[in-house]
């Protein structure tokens, strides 16, 4: 009916839902959408149509894409055994250790349990990169991102 591909209306319409989606995500205020969209070229009453639509929608979206979030698992506790093999049968002189680890974890008000076994050397690699990447996350450029992340 309009003469148009299928193709324009589809990427328009994700288009749409892009920016509606985005701008629910960071609660962006009137003036911040009305200049994101203002650069888009559109005429002034399409501009309050979408400003209109934006508005009387977002908090119902910011509901939707909260229910549509995956529920990650989180920390509860942890237990942990150092075991050392000092000799087999076929070595009798041999230090052999070993970290286990067992994750407690919370998810949908359900416990569970992973059990993770490492050497020491892999641990404690695996300890300075989590350090670095907390170290990382005190920098401004991360904080900015974050923020906006919220």
């Amino acid at each position: 009916k309009l003469n148009i591909g299928v193709d324009t209306i589809q990427h328009g319409v994700e288009g749409l839902v892009y920016l509606l989606t985005e701008s629910s995500k960071l609660m962006i205020s009137e003036v911040d959408f009305q200049d994101s969209i203002h650069v888009l070229g559109f005429s002034d009453e399409l501009n309050k149509s979408l400003l209109q639509l934006y508005l009387d929608n977002r908090k119902e979206i910011r509901s939707i894409l909260g229910e549509l979030a995956p529920r990650l698992p989180s920390y509860h506790s942890l237990e942990w055994r150092l075991d050392v093999q000092l000799a087999s049968r076929s070595l009798r002189q041999q230090i052999k250790p070993a970290v286990t680890m067992k994750l407690h974890l919370n998810q949908n008000e359900e416990q569970t349990a992973q059990v993770l076994q490492t050497d020491p050397a892999t641990l404690l690699h695996l300890i300075q990169q989590l350090e670095q990447a907390l170290g990382e996350m005190k920098m401004n450029h991360c904080r900015r991102i974050v923020r906006n992340m919220k």
